[in-house]
């Protein structure tokens, strides 16, 4: 007996050399040794035969085996030699990734279901305006929904693989918690609950990236809303201690069994998936919070008495050193842009129904308008039509956005036309191709109204 094959059953040579394999197979896999000595017998090779084998304490092992027959001079079988590989691990993770796409797809049909029943709602409504306001409310609640699902399986896709890059810079530690409870306020208000901030009294500045320590208190927050009753209190706390930023959640939710308090942070992991007890979302919000954490140079903590006692998380950031220079105050009017004017805009996809969505949006906003639904077909409307800014997807048949983007730059009027990849390719590696290419900018689908606002107002001091 091999030694590795000792490691794997626990038993040692002495103590299994002359039982038969019947030791190590489990009672309810009680034919399968018939059917593999016959397929021996006839000469076969068995490659890759997963099954289960039982360890010396009782454990379970997932195997995979090769069997092979022994032959004696006369090319008759007389005996097997058998290789055993342990793919526990591999088969846990084929669990955990079963699991997960299931999970996905439930999450993705709960706000595709009222999305759907809001189109009949809203084919039948006729002109009763209320309703069609109320609907209205609902999708916009649904898509955002569906948007942040999108997003952090793009965040979970990017930390993975190394590619997430912070753009640090000195800030408010009360500016970043405001900011966040302006993107999630209205989640916490949906459930109900009664939410308690506490900002520092003094100035607390941190070295950071806004939108990212934005998302870590967005999603604390958020988590905090799902795993508490309708009309419980959260506390949302900001505060000095020596040289840490600390920002403090706390709910009085299901809370967490002491086992899962560090387990709470793995990805794709959640307190309880029972279907009684189902609270929505993906299982990955923790485990970017703890990331993005960790990516400032900080940690987070998970705290709580028991099931049913409440929770808390404390992030903990390092305080930025003392300022280099004079401070000056952010103009609260820089970020502010000035509504774009009439503008000549092509839009080039080749899903349909985006292209003319898009367009009809644009042209409410008050904007001339153009579709194509090809990267040729936008090559040569642009030279007829010369717009000010191409709105212009990517993966297109007949021509790409990439070289329909070079063909447009290789005109004479094509110099000065503001190009701009919307497409559903996000990754940074994708937005360095749109730059070396020609894009001004690169949105992913499903853009914000107001970056796209903030984008044609910009194009129109470029452009005129």
């Amino acid at each position: 007996m091999e030694p590795g094959a000792e490691r794997l059953y626990e038993y040692t040579a002495a103590e299994i050399v002359g039982r038969t394999l019947a030791a190590l197979v489990p009672p309810d896999h009680p034919d399968e040794l018939p059917g593999i000595l016959d397929r021996v017998r006839r000469g076969e090779h068995i490659e890759h035969f997963e099954t289960v084998r039982v360890r010396k304490d009782g454990g379970r092992v997932d195997v995979s085996l090769t069997i092979s027959p022994i032959r004696n001079s006369e090319d008759r079988v007389v005996g097997a030699s058998k290789i055993a590989r342990d793919i526990t691990a591999r088969k846990e993770e084929d669990r955990r990734k079963t699991e997960f796409l299931a999970l996905l797809a439930h999450e993705l049909r709960n706000p595709l279901a009222p999305l759907r029943n809001a189109l009949q709602v809203m084919r039948l409504a006729g002109d009763d305006r209320a309703s069609a306001e109320r609907t209205q409310a609902m999708m916009e609640r649904q898509l955002q929904h569906l948007i942040r699902l999108v997003d952090d399986l793009l965040d979970v896709s990017r930390i993975s693989q190394g590619k997430l890059q912070l753009r640090r810079e000195r800030l408010s530690l009360s500016a970043v918690v405001g900011g966040a409870l302006d993107v999630c306020r209205q989640v916490v208000e949906q459930h109900g609950h009664q939410l308690t901030v506490a900002l520092p009294d003094e100035p607390v500045e941190v070295d950071a990236d806004r939108t990212r320590l934005a998302q870590v208190v967005c999603n604390l927050l958020t988590n905090a809303a799902k795993y508490s009753e309708p009309g419980n209190r959260i506390w949302l706390t900001a505060r000095r201690e020596e040289d840490e930023a600390v920002v403090v959640v706390r709910d009085e939710g299901i809370g967490i069994p002491p086992p899962m308090l560090t387990r709470v942070f793995e990805m794709f992991t959640q307190v309880d998936r029972s279907l009684e007890k189902s609270h929505g979302g993906l299982g990955v919000g923790l485990g970017i919070v703890k990331r993005l954490v960790e990516m400032h140079g900080g940690a987070v903590e998970a705290r709580s008495e028991g099931e049913g006692r409440g929770s808390e998380f404390v992030v903990r950031l390092p305080v930025a050193g003392p300022a280099v220079g004079t401070h000056q105050p952010p103009d609260q009017r820089a970020g502010e842009a000035t509504p774009p004017g009439p503008r000549r805009i092509l839009v080039v996809d080749d899903n349909e129904d985006s292209a003319d969505s898009l367009g009809q949006l644009l042209e409410l906003l008050g904007h001339e308008v153009r579709t194509a639904y090809d990267g040729e077909a936008g090559v040569t409307e642009a030279g007829a039509f010369r717009p000010h800014v191409v709105l212009m997807d990517i993966g297109m048949p007949r021509l790409n956005g990439y070289d329909a983007a070079r063909r447009i730059r290789g005109q004479p009027w094509g110099k000065q036309v503001v190009l701009v990849a919307l497409t559903g390719w996000g990754q940074e590696g994708d937005r360095r191709r749109s730059r070396e290419v020609g894009f001004d900018a690169h949105l992913v689908k499903p853009v914000e109204p107001a970056a796209l606002d903030k984008l044609l107002a910009e194009s129109q001091a470029t452009t005129g």
